[in-house]
């Protein structure tokens, strides 16, 4: 469905089930279908599942403004009030995990736990590890001075979405359906000035992440990783986030743990979920 929240701005999402409710925020370059294993878990756990595509993040949110993540944050908050959900949990992969934080920390009596997958958000400081491979070519590809980026990438976005999504998945890769369809979902010039000013606001983020944590949030957190993708650094950042921290990483997973380990993914998820 798609939610009006004011000055022009319609947030994509789609409401399933009852109980319990667990907001799902995927990253970039993937769209809701990043979720198609965890969902239906939920569902018969006994949750009711909500996942939201954040302006910028798939292909169906739409309105004008910046990518700063507090600013996606508050549009998702506000998409949550629009149709009555007060309390949740929150699962963020990627870039969706870092929008989760900000949203528990602007209203932290809102969020009962918080599941962060394959993130080290702006303004977090780990350990380089030596052993990933999650790849980090495109942060300085992205980030590169207004113009540059677009004169490199028009007509190329393509393959740079089919490059970064390949690499981060490690060996084992994505399905080919779920790759086809991310392609399809921002593979195109249209997508290009929304994919740059997702990551132009690295500094903005960063800024706003260190004042969300400046004290460690009440909820519990888990952090989900991939081997293959960032690793022990997940649990290492969300532990500067929050005070209890479980953690799973996926042996055979990349950036996608949801998609490429759903058992381990879903048997440390629903645990976690059912003690907050």
């Amino acid at each position: 469905m798609l939610v009006p929240i004011g000055a022009g701005t319609t947030i994509s999402l789609t409401d399933a089930g009852h109980g319990p409710a667990v907001v799902l925020l995927h990253g970039w370059p993937v769209t809701a279908l990043h979720w198609r294993h965890v969902v239906p878990v939920l569902l018969r756990a006994g949750y009711r599942t909500i996942e939201v595509e954040a302006r910028g993040l798939g292909d169906a949110s739409s309105g004008r403004g910046g990518h700063a993540k507090a600013t996606l944050a508050d549009e998702v908050l506000a998409a949550l009030d629009a149709i009555g959900v007060r309390r949740f949990a929150v699962v963020g992969h990627d870039v969706g995990a870092t929008i989760a934080l900000l949203m528990a920390a602007a209203q932290p009596g809102r969020v009962a736990a918080i599941a962060v997958e394959e993130e080290v958000s702006p303004g977090i400081e780990v350990e380089a590890h030596e052993s990933d491979s999650y790849p980090s070519w495109h942060l300085p590809l992205f980030t590169a001075p207004e113009g540059v980026a677009e004169r490199l990438l028009a007509g190329r976005l393509d393959a740079t979405v089919d490059a970064y999504l390949g690499g981060s998945a490690g060996p084992a890769g994505l399905d080919f359906d779920a790759h086809v369809g991310y392609m399809s979902a921002y593979a195109t010039d249209d997508r290009l000035a929304s994919t740059l000013a997702l990551y132009r606001s690295a500094q903005e983020d960063a800024v706003a992440v260190r004042r969300a944590v400046r004290r460690r949030l009440p909820m519990p957190g888990l952090a989900i990783a991939g081997r293959f993708g960032r690793g022990g650094q997940v649990a290492e950042a969300l532990a500067h986030s929050v005070s209890r921290v479980h953690s799973v990483v996926a042996r055979d997973a990349g950036h996608y743990p949801a998609e490429e380990a759903p058992d381990a993914v879903n048997g440390a998820l629903i645990p976690f979920l059912r003690a907050a």
